[in-house]
């Protein structure tokens, strides 16, 4: 896919509804899948033949979907919808049968009977976001997550039975396995190991070289992460929001298609290994102005951070408790949300500090530094609604730019090892410490999103996330056998 170079970097070139249709035509394309996310954040699909694929349907739409059958879309009874293909997002998938060559597309969601725009559709949600960060006088935002998920050689599970429930986790490089002939990553030494310890370099380049020949995703780097058994790290160039929400949509298709086609597993699941490091999606955000960073002050001497900047980073410290219930949407999320495994768990900002849960990286110093600066909240993690979780981070940065709400001072101290006393001297508070306790903080604290999120959308995120914490609570856990079955 071609690329076109601008001011705050490298994003691929648009494509319109002719120059689709004439690329489906050239390279003998059968059939279009039509992909959407629901709202707990799984990609969702249907495969049209690409001679049911006109000029008209990107006007009209495809009338396919019925809603009531999409987790947190429609009721039974208002249940037809229209997917809205984004010609921009057309890619050429590049597995699967010769025989059946497929295009996919990124679509919108429209209410049938010319409703209109759908107000739970997650991709409708980031672009009003996109629409109020112009609104407050920025012409561009740029977003850069950093993806962390595992890869295994297999998992197995059983839930379902009442007598009997487990899980069993298996990966060549894990430090309790041993076997075959490659060399064991011990726990928390994951990272940057060459092979053939890192037993996973060619799937991440293949993934990488894929998802920017096919999709347009361009990525910088790659590498093992932090964990033993198979965490890796793809990470995408800085795109705006809504662009880069669908760069995570094809990241997850992508990584997860790639790893079945080797005989694996990829899961972006938080924390799937008991003692080791979990999986985040750390977030990188900036506001520009033209072609200023409006992040940036060179005359600020403690992290060239402007007070746009810093106002910013008020707002996603003030709202950093309910956010989690749109960034850390699982109960497994909580499990990642502990001390001692570079997750962040306390409120706070600071300069080059993993400890606190934003973060201002300095790298670099001086005017090549403008387009790099950024805040990086850490909170995330990759099972979140990226469509979502954007629109929900850059609603609270804009709320801190428009009350002006200082951040406070930045703590420089790694505040994992500060004692309780120490951390409310110094004005820090914790993250919430389960999805019950997260979903209460949104009950308390969502005017933020208001105008960017629908009301009944916030009462959906709420009722899944109820839903989900309910199911897992009234379940007995393995572990309790080993605490409490001798009482």
């Amino acid at each position: 896919m071609p690329f076109d170079r601008t001011p705050k970097g490298l994003v691929p070139r648009k494509r319109t509804p002719k120059q689709v249709l004439s690329e489906v035509k050239e390279k003998d394309v059968k059939f279009i899948d039509l992909q959407f996310m629901d709202v707990p954040g799984r990609t969702q699909h249907v495969s049209i033949t690409s001679t049911m694929l006109e000029e008209e349907t990107f006007k009209e739409g495809v009338a396919k979907l019925d809603g009531s059958s999409i987790k947190g879309f429609a009721e039974i009874y208002e249940s037809d919808m229209l997917l809205m293909p984004d010609p921009s997002s057309y890619a050429l998938i590049p597995w699967g049968d010769e025989r059946f060559p497929t295009g996919r597309m990124i679509c919108d969601i429209q209410w049938g009977f010319g409703k209109g725009r759908f107000s739970r559709d997650p991709r409708y949600i980031a672009q009003k976001a996109e629409d109020r960060m112009k609104a407050a006088g920025f012409t561009d935002s740029y977003w850069g997550p950093e993806i962390e998920f595992f890869v295994f050689d297999s998992v197995t599970w059983d839930v379902h039975n009442p007598f009997s429930t487990g899980y069993k986790i298996s990966s060549v490089e894990s430090a309790v396995e041993s076997r075959g002939t490659n060399f064991p990553i011990r726990w928390k030494e994951g990272y940057y190991p060459v092979p053939p310890q890192d037993t996973l370099q060619d799937y991440r380049s293949e993934v990488a070289y894929l998802l920017e020949q096919n999709f347009g995703v361009v990525n910088d780097a790659h590498h093992h992460e932090v964990a033993t058994a198979g965490q890796c790290e793809i990470d995408m160039y800085r795109d705006s929001l809504v662009p880069m929400a669908d760069s995570c949509l094809s990241y997850r298709f992508v990584i997860k298609n790639i790893a079945a086609r080797r005989g694996m597993i990829a899961s972006i699941m938080p924390k799937p290994i008991f003692g080791d490091n979990a999986s985040g999606m750390h977030v990188s955000s900036s506001l520009w102005k033209g072609t200023k960073n409006a992040f940036y002050d060179s005359g600020d001497s403690y992290a060239e951070l402007s007070q746009i900047g810093r106002y910013y980073v008020g707002g996603l410290l003030s709202h950093s408790r309910a956010l989690t219930a749109i960034t850390n949407p699982t109960t497994n999320s909580y499990r990642r949300l502990v001390p001692g495994y570079e997750a962040p768990v306390y409120i706070a900002w600071s300069k080059a500090n993993r400890s606190a849960n934003v973060r201002i990286p300095v790298y670099h110093k001086g005017a090549s530094e403008e387009k790099r600066k950024r805040a990086e909240f850490r909170t995330p993690d990759p099972s979140a609604n990226p469509y979502l979780a954007f629109a929900a981070i850059a609603a609270a940065g804009l709320d801190g730019i428009k009350k002006k709400l200082d951040p406070g001072n930045p703590v420089n101290e790694d505040i994992y090892k500060l004692t309780p006393e120490k951390r409310r001297s110094l004005g820090v508070k914790e993250l919430p410490g389960s999805l019950l306790e997260s979903i209460e903080s949104l009950k308390s604290d969502s005017s933020f999103l208001n105008g960017i999120f629908s009301e009944d959308m916030i009462e959906t995120i709420i009722d899944l996330g109820m839903t989900s914490y309910k199911q897992v609570s009234a379940r007995p856990h393995p572990y309790e056998f080993y605490l409490y079955f001798d009482i």
